[in-house]
């Protein structure tokens, strides 16, 4: 029964890298009908209905007030900073492809952060692995990249940024302060936090004008129930039972596979390029996230 559960446990980011390689076409999809902070407003009350209704359902108690803090921190930069920035900077006509590769350099970031506070020391072949997934990563979007000129601004890159530093200190302060919650009780305090964050900044600078159409339909379903419940749970599993630098090594999965749905959905070309930067970038998460057969420090 052990090993059969663990193989599943092994499954969990194979299967949370197909669901998150799926927000930025849920994205693509909605927002031309709706404003991203409304949108990310009614996605997180509809998440909180499901979280709710778990809570419930399992019988799941509320933890002691000082995690509810620790959780609404993480939920904040998680979801608030990260969706916030990463939506808002798509709806303002920065390229997926370019978002995600901002975004994309949360490995990096992560392993700098975890040596310099946490003392996490990686190996030379995860050093090595980290670079080579972000070559995958560039070679992967600069493939995509159409010709003509980009304009870039200061709000997109402004937005872009936050959701990297957002994902990135959210997931390093859920490992050091959120453990102990139980997952689902974990991601309705967190969802509250955000929605309540969401509130304040579609009530503030939208106008909450939304054209219901099939597609906005269909994507919010998707993202509620495929990205914000089961994702979620599954980033929340792997940041509890793993280290920081390993989690966030499969993040930079998610571009190539993104563009692999991209070119199954919407007949986007796949180049040779594009190809070898997918294989580059798994072959540098193996690196990343292989067992570390070296001998602790003592000193």
């Amino acid at each position: 029964m052990k090993d059969r559960l663990s193989k599943l446990v092994g499954f969990v980011p194979v299967i949370f890298v197909l669901l998150w390689s799926t927000g930025f076409i849920g994205a693509k999809y909605a927002l031309p009908y709706i404003e991203p902070f409304n949108l990310l407003f009614i996605r997180m009350m509809m998440t909180v209905a499901v979280f709710a209704l778990l809570m419930v359902v399992l019988k799941i108690p509320l933890p002691k007030l000082h995690l509810v803090k620790h959780q609404a921190i993480s939920g904040l930069l998680i979801h608030g900073a990260y969706l916030g920035g990463v939506f808002a900077a798509i709806k303002w006509q920065m390229p997926a492809g370019i978002t995600a590769l901002l975004v994309s350099m949360q490995p990096l970031l992560t392993a700098l952060i975890t040596m310099a506070i946490y003392k996490q020391r990686l190996n030379k072949m995860q050093w090595l692995g980290l670079g080579l997934g972000f070559v995958g990563v560039i070679l992967v979007l600069g493939s995509k990249q159409q010709d003509g000129d980009l304009v870039l601004n200061w709000p997109m890159m402004l937005a872009a940024m936050t959701a990297l530093i957002g994902i990135t200190v959210g997931s390093l302060y859920q490992k050091r302060f959120g453990g102990g919650v139980n997952l689902v009780a974990a991601s309705l305090i967190q969802y509250i936090a955000t929605a309540i964050l969401m509130a304040i900044l579609t009530f503030s600078f939208e106008t909450q004008i939304v054209d219901w159409q099939l597609p906005l339909i269909a994507s919010l379903l998707w993202l509620v129930f495929g990205l914000s419940v089961i994702a979620i749970l599954l980033l929340l599993f792997m940041i509890n039972e793993g280290e920081s630098a390993k989690v966030a090594a499969y993040f930079y999965l998610v571009p190539g596979v993104t563009a692999i749905e991209a070119w199954v959905l919407f007949d986007e070309t796949l180049s040779l390029w594009a190809i070898v930067g997918v294989v580059i970038s798994v072959f540098g998460v193996y690196l990343a996230i292989k067992p570390n057969k070296t001998k602790p420090n003592k000193s």
